[in-house]
């Protein structure tokens, strides 16, 4: 049997509309994940320490202020350093697909915009997921 994807879900910032980070946690939970949502105004440091303290597979972070290109490759780098490269790092909010291009060929994960079905975000982690088990096995 395989054990239950691990997720993170993360708004960081000053940012503080949060609705969508909690329907995203909703559907991740009821696509039977285990989901840890931080709340809101986190820190990087606060959720690459969360994430490695969790032990998750995955770091979703919602960003809707425009910070996005500072704040994912920060996050990115403290997986890094921490060791944990194996994270995947992916998220969504306003950003726009030059930086959604920008972020990808930094390699952060697929990023989703406003209006995505939660089951292409449940999907991709799932399919993800599993290309990761298989490698390691």
């Amino acid at each position: 049997m395989q054990r239950p994807i691990r997720v993170l879900i993360a708004k960081p910032g000053l940012d503080g509309h949060d609705r969508g980070a909690k329907v995203v946690a909703s559907a991740l939970r009821d696509a039977g994940m285990e989901v840890i949502y931080t709340g809101l105004h986190q820190t990087p440091e606060m959720i690459a320490s969360a994430a490695v303290q969790e032990d998750v597979d995955v770091v979703g972070l919602s960003i809707l202020s425009g910070a996005h290109m500072t704040l994912f490759p920060r996050v990115q780098q403290l997986l890094h350093d921490a060791g944990r490269d194996d994270i995947l790092l992916t998220g969504g909010g306003i950003i726009p697909k030059e930086d959604i291009e920008a972020l990808r060929a930094r390699g952060i994960g697929e990023l989703f915009g406003p209006g995505t079905s939660t089951s292409d975000l449940v999907d991709y982690i799932k399919a993800w997921f599993a290309e990761r088990e298989k490698q390691e096995a």
